[in-house]
Protein backbone atom coordinates (compact mmCIF):
# COMPACT_ATOMS: atom_id res chain seq x y z
CA UNK A 1 0.00 0.00 0.00
CA UNK A 2 1.20 3.51 -0.79
CA UNK A 3 0.54 6.52 1.42
CA UNK A 4 -1.46 9.21 -0.39
CA UNK A 5 -2.13 11.62 2.51
CA UNK A 6 0.40 12.23 5.27
CA UNK A 7 0.09 15.03 7.86
CA UNK A 8 2.63 15.47 10.68
CA UNK A 9 2.19 18.09 13.41
CA UNK A 10 0.17 20.40 11.15
CA UNK A 11 -1.64 23.48 12.47
CA UNK A 12 -4.73 24.37 10.41
CA UNK A 13 -5.80 28.01 10.49
CA UNK A 14 -8.67 30.01 9.04
CA UNK A 15 -7.99 33.76 8.76
CA UNK A 16 -5.21 33.59 11.38
CA UNK A 17 -7.45 31.66 13.79
CA UNK A 18 -6.13 28.20 14.67
CA UNK A 19 -8.89 25.64 14.06
CA UNK A 20 -6.92 22.42 14.58
CA UNK A 21 -3.47 22.04 16.09
CA UNK A 22 -0.80 19.36 15.82
CA UNK A 23 -2.74 17.31 13.27
CA UNK A 24 -1.03 14.00 12.46
CA UNK A 25 -2.68 11.28 10.38
CA UNK A 26 -2.16 9.34 7.18
CA UNK A 27 -4.24 7.51 4.61
CA UNK A 28 -3.27 4.72 2.27
CA UNK A 29 -4.40 4.10 -1.30
CA UNK A 30 -7.94 2.70 -1.29
CA UNK A 31 -8.55 3.44 2.40
CA UNK A 32 -11.96 4.65 3.62
CA UNK A 33 -11.95 7.01 6.63
CA UNK A 34 -14.76 8.86 8.40
CA UNK A 35 -14.29 12.34 9.82
CA UNK A 36 -16.72 13.35 12.58
CA UNK A 37 -17.15 16.19 15.04
CA UNK A 38 -19.47 19.02 15.99
CA UNK A 39 -20.36 21.79 13.56
CA UNK A 40 -17.43 24.22 13.51
CA UNK A 41 -14.96 21.71 14.92
CA UNK A 42 -12.66 21.83 11.89
CA UNK A 43 -13.86 19.06 9.56
CA UNK A 44 -14.36 21.29 6.54
CA UNK A 45 -11.11 23.16 7.26
CA UNK A 46 -9.18 19.87 7.19
CA UNK A 47 -10.81 18.92 3.89
CA UNK A 48 -9.93 22.33 2.41
CA UNK A 49 -6.34 21.93 3.57
CA UNK A 50 -6.01 18.58 1.80
CA UNK A 51 -7.42 20.19 -1.35
CA UNK A 52 -4.93 23.06 -1.23
CA UNK A 53 -7.52 25.73 -0.38
CA UNK A 54 -5.98 26.52 3.02
CA UNK A 55 -2.19 27.00 3.13
CA UNK A 56 0.01 25.25 5.68
CA UNK A 57 2.60 27.20 7.66
CA UNK A 58 3.33 24.80 10.54
CA UNK A 59 4.15 21.12 10.37
CA UNK A 60 4.54 18.88 7.34
CA UNK A 61 1.83 17.75 4.92
CA UNK A 62 2.04 15.73 1.74
CA UNK A 63 -0.88 14.80 -0.51
CA UNK A 64 -0.08 12.42 -3.35
CA UNK A 65 3.30 13.72 -4.56
CA UNK A 66 2.68 17.33 -3.57
CA UNK A 67 4.33 18.90 -0.53
CA UNK A 68 1.62 21.28 0.70
CA UNK A 69 3.97 23.37 2.86
CA UNK A 70 5.65 24.94 -0.14
CA UNK A 71 3.41 23.99 -3.06
CA UNK A 72 3.64 26.42 -5.95
CA UNK A 73 0.45 28.22 -6.90
CA UNK A 74 0.69 26.79 -10.42
CA UNK A 75 0.69 23.23 -9.05
CA UNK A 76 -2.52 23.54 -7.01
CA UNK A 77 -4.81 22.99 -10.05
CA UNK A 78 -2.76 19.85 -10.88
CA UNK A 79 -3.33 18.55 -7.36
CA UNK A 80 -7.06 19.27 -7.49
CA UNK A 81 -7.46 17.35 -10.75
CA UNK A 82 -6.38 14.27 -8.80
CA UNK A 83 -8.91 14.92 -6.04
CA UNK A 84 -12.69 14.65 -6.42
CA UNK A 85 -14.91 16.61 -4.04
CA UNK A 86 -18.53 15.80 -3.17
CA UNK A 87 -20.52 18.49 -1.36
CA UNK A 88 -23.60 18.30 0.86
CA UNK A 89 -25.53 20.77 -1.31
CA UNK A 90 -24.57 19.18 -4.66
CA UNK A 91 -23.38 22.49 -6.23
CA UNK A 92 -24.65 21.68 -9.71
CA UNK A 93 -25.11 24.33 -12.38
CA UNK A 94 -28.89 24.70 -12.45
CA UNK A 95 -29.10 26.29 -15.89
CA UNK A 96 -27.74 23.32 -17.84
CA UNK A 97 -28.31 19.60 -18.26
CA UNK A 98 -26.53 16.80 -16.47
CA UNK A 99 -24.39 16.24 -19.57
CA UNK A 100 -23.46 19.92 -19.77
CA UNK A 101 -22.61 20.03 -16.06
CA UNK A 102 -20.12 17.23 -16.57
CA UNK A 103 -18.81 18.55 -19.88
CA UNK A 104 -18.13 21.92 -18.22
CA UNK A 105 -15.75 20.25 -15.74
CA UNK A 106 -13.97 18.20 -18.39
CA UNK A 107 -13.40 21.21 -20.64
CA UNK A 108 -12.22 23.26 -17.67
CA UNK A 109 -9.64 20.59 -16.89
CA UNK A 110 -8.23 20.32 -20.40
CA UNK A 111 -10.37 17.78 -22.22
CA UNK A 112 -10.92 18.77 -25.87
CA UNK A 113 -11.89 15.70 -27.91
CA UNK A 114 -15.69 15.55 -28.00
CA UNK A 115 -15.75 11.78 -28.46
CA UNK A 116 -13.50 11.23 -25.42
CA UNK A 117 -15.65 13.68 -23.44
CA UNK A 118 -18.84 11.84 -24.35
CA UNK A 119 -17.30 8.46 -23.57
CA UNK A 120 -16.12 9.60 -20.13
CA UNK A 121 -19.47 11.18 -19.27
CA UNK A 122 -21.27 8.00 -20.31
CA UNK A 123 -18.87 5.97 -18.18
CA UNK A 124 -19.27 7.94 -14.94
CA UNK A 125 -23.06 8.18 -15.30
CA UNK A 126 -23.16 4.42 -15.73
CA UNK A 127 -21.15 3.99 -12.52
CA UNK A 128 -23.74 5.98 -10.53
CA UNK A 129 -26.74 4.49 -12.33
CA UNK A 130 -27.90 7.63 -14.17
CA UNK A 131 -27.32 6.79 -17.82
CA UNK A 132 -30.93 7.69 -18.56
CA UNK A 133 -30.63 11.18 -17.01
CA UNK A 134 -27.98 12.59 -19.31
CA UNK A 135 -30.32 15.25 -20.76
CA UNK A 136 -32.18 16.04 -17.53
CA UNK A 137 -32.04 19.42 -15.81
CA UNK A 138 -30.91 19.28 -12.16
CA UNK A 139 -34.20 20.71 -10.85
CA UNK A 140 -36.00 17.76 -12.44
CA UNK A 141 -33.93 15.32 -10.38
CA UNK A 142 -34.48 14.11 -6.83
CA UNK A 143 -31.95 15.00 -4.14
CA UNK A 144 -30.43 11.54 -4.36
CA UNK A 145 -30.12 11.77 -8.14
CA UNK A 146 -28.47 15.18 -7.87
CA UNK A 147 -25.96 13.79 -5.41
CA UNK A 148 -25.23 10.90 -7.77
CA UNK A 149 -24.51 13.46 -10.50
CA UNK A 150 -22.17 15.20 -8.06
CA UNK A 151 -20.38 11.90 -7.43
CA UNK A 152 -20.12 11.31 -11.17
CA UNK A 153 -18.62 14.79 -11.52
CA UNK A 154 -16.06 14.01 -8.82
CA UNK A 155 -15.09 10.86 -10.75
CA UNK A 156 -14.53 12.53 -14.12
CA UNK A 157 -10.75 12.90 -13.98
CA UNK A 158 -10.07 9.48 -12.42
CA UNK A 159 -9.19 10.95 -9.02
CA UNK A 160 -6.92 9.16 -6.58
CA UNK A 161 -8.72 10.77 -3.62
CA UNK A 162 -12.38 11.60 -2.97
CA UNK A 163 -13.23 14.17 -0.28
CA UNK A 164 -16.90 13.92 0.67
CA UNK A 165 -18.18 16.70 2.95
CA UNK A 166 -21.50 15.59 4.50
CA UNK A 167 -22.66 14.04 1.20
CA UNK A 168 -25.86 12.62 2.75
CA UNK A 169 -26.66 15.58 4.97
CA UNK A 170 -29.66 16.72 2.90
CA UNK A 171 -31.01 13.26 2.09
CA UNK A 172 -33.54 10.92 3.66
CA UNK A 173 -32.31 7.63 5.22
CA UNK A 174 -33.13 5.37 2.27
CA UNK A 175 -31.52 7.73 -0.23
CA UNK A 176 -28.53 8.16 2.06
CA UNK A 177 -28.04 4.40 2.09
CA UNK A 178 -28.07 4.27 -1.71
CA UNK A 179 -25.52 7.09 -1.91
CA UNK A 180 -23.31 5.33 0.63
CA UNK A 181 -23.28 2.15 -1.45
CA UNK A 182 -21.86 4.17 -4.33
CA UNK A 183 -19.32 6.10 -2.23
CA UNK A 184 -18.19 2.96 -0.44
CA UNK A 185 -17.70 1.21 -3.78
CA UNK A 186 -15.33 3.98 -4.88
CA UNK A 187 -12.94 2.67 -2.26
CA UNK A 188 -13.67 -1.06 -2.33
CA UNK A 189 -14.06 -1.48 -6.10
CA UNK A 190 -12.05 1.36 -7.64
CA UNK A 191 -9.24 1.67 -5.09
CA UNK A 192 -9.88 5.36 -4.48
CA UNK A 193 -8.93 6.83 -1.10
CA UNK A 194 -12.09 8.28 0.48
CA UNK A 195 -12.27 10.76 3.38
CA UNK A 196 -15.88 11.40 4.32
CA UNK A 197 -17.20 13.88 6.88
CA UNK A 198 -20.53 12.83 8.36
CA UNK A 199 -22.87 13.16 11.35
CA UNK A 200 -24.99 10.18 10.37
CA UNK A 201 -24.74 7.44 13.00
CA UNK A 202 -26.59 4.89 10.85
CA UNK A 203 -24.01 5.29 8.09
CA UNK A 204 -21.16 4.82 10.57
CA UNK A 205 -22.89 1.72 11.88
CA UNK A 206 -23.89 0.17 8.55
CA UNK A 207 -20.67 0.96 6.66
CA UNK A 208 -17.96 0.56 9.32
CA UNK A 209 -14.52 2.05 8.80
CA UNK A 210 -11.84 3.83 10.78
CA UNK A 211 -13.08 7.06 12.41
CA UNK A 212 -11.24 10.30 13.21
CA UNK A 213 -12.84 13.00 15.33
CA UNK A 214 -12.29 16.77 15.45
CA UNK A 215 -12.74 17.90 19.04
CA UNK A 216 -11.35 20.75 21.14
CA UNK A 217 -8.96 21.81 18.41
CA UNK A 218 -7.49 18.34 17.96
CA UNK A 219 -7.86 15.45 15.51
CA UNK A 220 -7.96 12.06 17.20
CA UNK A 221 -8.90 8.47 16.53
CA UNK A 222 -12.20 7.33 17.99
CA UNK A 223 -14.52 4.32 17.92
CA UNK A 224 -18.23 3.76 17.55
CA UNK A 225 -20.23 3.78 20.79
CA UNK A 226 -22.53 0.86 21.38
CA UNK A 227 -26.25 1.16 20.69
CA UNK A 228 -26.82 0.70 24.42
CA UNK A 229 -24.56 3.64 25.29
CA UNK A 230 -26.39 5.88 22.85
CA UNK A 231 -29.79 4.77 24.08
CA UNK A 232 -28.85 5.42 27.70
CA UNK A 233 -27.53 8.87 26.80
CA UNK A 234 -30.74 9.84 25.04
CA UNK A 235 -32.85 8.48 27.87
CA UNK A 236 -30.93 10.84 30.15
CA UNK A 237 -32.09 13.63 27.86
CA UNK A 238 -35.68 12.57 28.63
CA UNK A 239 -36.30 10.64 25.41
CA UNK A 240 -37.73 7.16 25.03
CA UNK A 241 -37.60 4.68 22.18
CA UNK A 242 -40.13 5.30 19.47
CA UNK A 243 -40.89 8.16 17.13
CA UNK A 244 -39.68 10.93 19.45
CA UNK A 245 -36.40 9.11 20.00
CA UNK A 246 -35.79 8.64 16.29
CA UNK A 247 -36.80 12.23 15.52
CA UNK A 248 -34.27 13.74 17.92
CA UNK A 249 -31.62 11.04 17.55
CA UNK A 250 -29.89 12.45 14.48
CA UNK A 251 -30.11 15.99 15.83
CA UNK A 252 -28.27 14.95 18.99
CA UNK A 253 -25.74 13.04 16.89
CA UNK A 254 -25.15 16.12 14.76
CA UNK A 255 -24.48 18.20 17.87
CA UNK A 256 -22.24 15.80 19.73
CA UNK A 257 -21.04 13.16 17.29
CA UNK A 258 -20.87 9.41 17.96
CA UNK A 259 -18.69 9.82 21.05
CA UNK A 260 -21.42 11.15 23.33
Amino acid sequence: MSTVINFKNVDICQKDVKVLSDVSFSMEKGQFLYLIGRVGSGKSSLIKTINGEIPINTGNAKVLNYQLNNIREAHIPELRRKIGVVFQDFQLLTDRTVYDNLMFVLKATGWANKYEIQARIDEVLSIVGLSDKVDAMPFRLSGGEQQRVAIARAMLNNPEIILADEPTGNLDPDTSSNIMKIIHALSSSFGITVLMATHNYNILKNYPAEIMKCEDGKLMKTVMPSEEDLTNKLIKFGLSKGYEYELVYQTVMKMYGPNL
